[in-house]
């Protein structure tokens, strides 16, 4: 499951004094009011002439909701810092770690935000269903030019395009610490025969380090973290079309690939003797929370960690992240041999609830090309599958790692699993059910046939 989120809540990013005085100067507005709307709005100069088409708007506000917490909602923001600055609308961000189950109580009481950046197709569909997602403006839908058809696929309900995608990210990576693996004279695995042997041997050379360190706590979205974990298995073991037939509940989370899958992660994740390094038992996965999982590779407690490209924003200030630095991280391998470089990816979209002039001038901006290279300059750790962003940005070498797994033709590419199911399932039962499994030992049946039980007929 996407949900990058962070603890506490976001905070709207201050732009310092000068900064603001800098950019009033420098995106002089000829008008008293910032443009009238239209083409009546008055020219944008300097600096903020290449904000000219979403002109005539100042003064206005555009609310935000989204999960994405401080550090990275700190860099969101300052993406879009100049463009707020020169065009005058305010874009006022809320991030929630509940916003997964409180959006949609927000959108049924009548007190939905303007827009929403939705890390889950099968939460979008539900939106669209409860009739108050409108559809894009025409310039949002020219920009999906810029991106492969399959993604304008997953901002789309029943064939009709709805939100725009605005990040992507690569799921399948472990994290490590290089400084620490060459202390110890370890090799990075290429196979998942090597990384289960070098977890083995981890753990049999005693000492304070254990080879995994994991954490699934979320808010309400706790337990998103081990679906990332059981898809990285189903996708490694049997490739693209079981991983489908999953999606769509042909292949039920009781069936025999699927327990299998389950009993590889149980094997990996709820081993004894391999987790969870730095902070307990088994059972504190449940209670660890995701952004809190890592911490231990620094203080070489724990060897390894999977997660995402984003988790990039979660490592403390001053962390060198590289080949030859505290952290980085490598490609998780496949399962099952014959499966070719299985990549699972996530993803958000946005949507609108307002078709307010001020709103869709945030929506067609954040659609293009050139916010999403402003992104990339401010977010390390964040990377963009829209086509005309151009790839010398990415200095950051996570993001190059991940570019290059996301945009490659002979990977098995397929998106996050949780987040195409159906939301009362992969954003509700099968989180619950999984936590269950990891906090109070619940069988692989039981955990199953719960998940099974929550699919819409």
């Amino acid at each position: 499951m996407t949900t990058p989120v962070t603890t506490g809540r976001r905070r709207l990013l201050a732009v310092p004094a000068v900064l603001a005085l800098a950019l009033t100067a420098a995106c002089s507005n000829s008008s008293s009011d910032g443009g009238g709307g239209g083409g009546s709005a008055a020219a944008l100069t300097g600096d903020c002439a290449k904000y000219q088409a979403y002109a005539g708007h100042s003064g206005t506000k555009v609310s935000m909701y989204a999960s994405i917490l401080s550090p990275e909602s700190d860099s969101l923001e300052k993406s879009w810092a100049e463009f707020s600055n020169c065009t005058g609308i305010k874009i006022v961000y809320e991030g929630s770690n509940d916003f997964e189950s409180q959006l949609p109580v927000r959108v049924a009481g009548g007190n939905a935000p303007d827009l929403a950046i939705i890390p889950q197709p099968g939460l979008l569909a539900q939106m669209v269903k409860s009739g108050k997602v409108v559809k894009p403006p025409q310039q949002t839908v020219d920009n999906e030019n810029k991106w492969s058809p399959v993604w304008k696929e997953y901002g789309s309900v029943n064939g009709t395009f709805y939100a725009a995608p605005m990040s992507a990210n690569m799921k399948s990576l472990v994290w490590y610490s290089p400084k620490a693996f060459k202390a110890a004279g370890y090799e990075v695995p290429k196979t998942w025969q090597d990384l289960i042997a070098l977890s083995d041997k981890i753990a049999r050379a005693g000492g304070e380090t254990k080879p995994w360190c994991g954490g699934i706590g979320s808010g309400t979205a706790t337990g998103w973290p081990a679906t990332d974990w059981l898809e990285e298995v189903v996708l490694g073991s049997y490739g693209g079309d079981v991983y489908d037939q999953w999606i769509s509940h042909k292949v039920k989370f009781s069936d025999e690939k699927i327990t299998t899958a389950m009993k590889t992660v149980a094997d990996w994740m709820q081993n004894p003797a391999w987790v969870n390094a730095g902070f307990g038992d088994v059972k504190t996965i449940a209670t660890t929370t995701f952004q809190d999982a890592g911490t231990p590779i620094l203080s070489n407690k724990c060897a390894m960690l999977q997660q995402a490209s984003f988790y990039r924003a979660q490592w403390p200030k001053g962390t060198s992240i590289g080949p030859d630095g505290d952290v980085f991280a490598f490609h998780l391998p496949a399962v099952n041999p014959q499966v070719t470089n299985p990549v699972e990816g996530g993803g958000e979209f946005l949507a609108a609830f307002s078709d307010r002039p001020e709103v869709q001038a945030v929506q067609n901006y954040l659609s293009t090309s050139e916010w999403a290279g402003s992104r990339v300059k401010v977010s390390p750790g964040w990377v963009s599958a829209n086509q005309g962003v151009d790839k010398s940005l990415y200095t950051d070498p996570i993001d190059k790692l991940s570019a290059e797994s996301l945009t490659d033709p002979s990977a098995t590419f397929r998106f996050d699993a949780s987040d195409l199911m159906p939301a009362a399932v992969g954003s509700g039962a099968e989180w619950k059910a999984l936590t269950a499994w990891f906090a109070e030992g619940q069988s692989i049946q039981k955990t199953a046939a719960d998940i099974d039980a929550a699919w819409p007929q």
